[in-house]
């Protein structure tokens, strides 16, 4: 009997967490790869950069990887993308403004030479390999987003990507009720679908609703106006925009990665900008304070980011002056919740007006609520569903969600990195793994900080480092000079001298102790020294630093 043909959903990145997504879709010995998102480290990430997806899975199948179908612009779902095109040159599909914002990426890496950018519409249809793609318009935080429809051998394979039901959109693109609609009459094999919103009750609140806050806090503020808030939220940009031009205010864009989106979109008609209205951060400083407005990057409290830098009294053009009004258009991602909390209070300090999203209107999510999810099933009537898109408790919520509308309990599937969903025409499971994970990226390295780095990162930010330096004869192996302490983050030498003699003490008598016992081996000898005065330092001071012993040879 001839073997059952199957398709496989392989997820790189995505579930159980927020950001760096990507899903592999396997049919026969062809790949087709959904996004190439990045995530924020977490706290404990030292000196971390970015998170990016392991794609050892692609390289080992590298000559089965057709192309790479982007959903939308967003960093979660294309910042991974200037790595990943390093290694696996294929065609990359997207939306006019998803592949300008990627390109405007791919240059900053220096990678845009030989890539091959593939500018697609709602409702066109791409065949790539054996997958038959066709793009469906949604609506979302960032202009020109597409749902996919990959139809297979088997049958269609339907990933949301990130969506709402906004009916009154600021672009007047509404989702493709019609498309969906069609593809549940035909049959959807399986639904991949967006969880991050998964545990709010009802609709969300449409874009437009924001617009009306602006309006509200432009007529009320009588001095500077700063928003901060997504640098790719094109839509609350436009918004941002025509209102200060409403209020005959002058528009300053700060913080890099908000200056190059803003001249994409400009470029490329995603954004209309009144003629005049655009100034330069140095000429608004000239201008009276009622005539300004900024908009900044640092909506996530990020360290680094021009809203936090004003908030500390360290960006080089811009400081608070009391009577400001400052907005946070966008709410934190889980995780950032602290870093937006100490920059809130920072500017607070300083004696700003803080208007944010808990106490405010100026932000609402791009991401489906309940009841837009159970609109998202009804209309596609998938056999199989997959919850995609969030952390473990979205998915299973989202999994009990697709129960409740019908979905047999067997056909529903919570995935986790690199697990391997495989499906027939009649039934489906979990088979096996692929190699998954998180590369990190620090500066120009990639993948080369582990987690044995992250450990020495931590140690030293919480205990500091002791440098033990000895000078010994090559030939006996006597102490010529020495032992010089020198101490980074531990204790002040100044001020502990009675500890420090004792440590020296200490390191002689463990250096006497080796030479009693014949050991001449110098890895043996500061493995010695590490481990002895670890413990006595404990002893003395409940600290553990690192300890780093320098051997000289004379």
């Amino acid at each position: 009997m001839a073997k059952e043909p199957k398709v496989a959903l392989i997820p790189l990145g995505g579930m159980g967490e927020i950001g760096k997504n990507m899903m592999a879709v396997r049919f026969g010995d062809k790949i087709l790869v959904i996004d190439s998102g990045l995530a924020f480290p977490e706290e404990e990430m030292l000196g971390i950069d970015v998170v990016i997806p392991d794609i050892t899975f692609l390289l080992e199948n590298r000559e089965q990887v057709q192309a790479i179908v982007l959903t939308h612009g967003h960093e979660d779902h294309i910042g991974a993308l200037p790595y990943v095109l390093k290694q696996i040159n294929v065609p990359v599909y997207g939306s006019r403004l998803t592949l300008g914002l990627l390109g405007g990426k791919l240059k900053e890496q220096g990678v845009e030479k030989g890539t091959d950018l593939r500018i697609v519409k709602p409702r066109d249809t791409v065949q790539i390999g054996p997958f038959k793609v066709e793009f469906i318009r949604v609506s979302h935080s960032v202009p020109d987003a597409l749902a996919l429809a990959i139809h297979t051998p088997i049958g269609t394979i339907v990933h949301t990507g990130d969506f709402k039901v906004d009916h009154t959109p600021v672009d007047g693109q509404i989702l493709d009720f019609y498309k969906f609609a069609q593809l549940g009459e035909k049959g959807v094999l399986v639904l991949m679908s967006d969880s991050t919103n998964v545990e709010r009750p009802g609709y969300t609140l449409s874009e437009k609703s924001v617009g009306l806050t602006f309006d509200e806090t432009f007529r009320q503020a009588k001095d500077r106006i700063i928003m901060a808030t997504f640098a790719s939220n094109v839509h609350r940009l436009q918004q941002a925009i025509t209102t200060a031009h409403r209020y005959d205010r002058k528009v300053a864009i700060v913080g890099r990665s908000m200056v190059n989106v803003v001249s994409i979109a400009h470029e490329l008609g995603y954004l209309s900008i009144p003629e005049g209205t655009l100034v330069e951060v140095e000429e608004a400083a000239r201008l009276p304070k009622h005539k300004v407005f900024y908009i900044s990057t640092g909506s996530q409290g990020e360290p680094m980011s021009a809203l936090t830098r004003i908030a500390t009294g360290d960006h080089r053009q811009i400081d608070i002056i009391p009577g400001d009004t400052i907005f946070l258009s966008a709410s934190p991602i889980p995780g950032n919740e602290k870093l937006v909390g100490r920059v809130i209070d920072m500017l607070f300090k300083r004696g700003a007006n803080v208007i944010y999203e808990s106490v405010s209107g100026v932000h609402v999510s791009g991401h489906p609520s309940q009841e837009e999810l159970k609109l998202m099933i009804n209309l596609t009537r998938p056999k199989f569903f997959l919850p995609v898109h969030g952390e473990q408790r979205m998915l299973i919520k989202h999994a009990k969600l697709a129960r409740e509308m019908g979905i047999p309990s067997n056909h529903v599937f919570v995935c986790e990195n690199g697990q391997v969903l495989e499906l027939s025409k009649r039934s489906g499971k979990l088979a096996g793994r692929v190699t998954s994970g998180r590369v990190l990226v620090d500066g120009l390295g990639v993948g080369d900080v582990g987690n044995i780095v992250l450990r020495d990162r931590k140690q030293l930010s919480q205990d500091g480092i002791l440098i033990v330096v000895v000078s010994m004869s090559k030939e006996n192996g006597q102490v010529i000079s020495g032992p010089d302490i020198v101490s980074r983050g531990f204790v002040y030498v100044r001020e502990s001298e009675k500890l420090m003699d004792e440590v020296r003490e200490k390191v002689k008598s463990i250096l006497d102790k080796c030479s009693d016992r014949g050991i001449t081996e110098w890895s043996n000898i500061k493995s010695q020294v590490r481990d002895s005065l670890g413990k006595f330092l404990y002893e003395k001071t409940r600290r553990r630093p690192m300890i780093l012993p320098i051997i000289m040879d004379i």
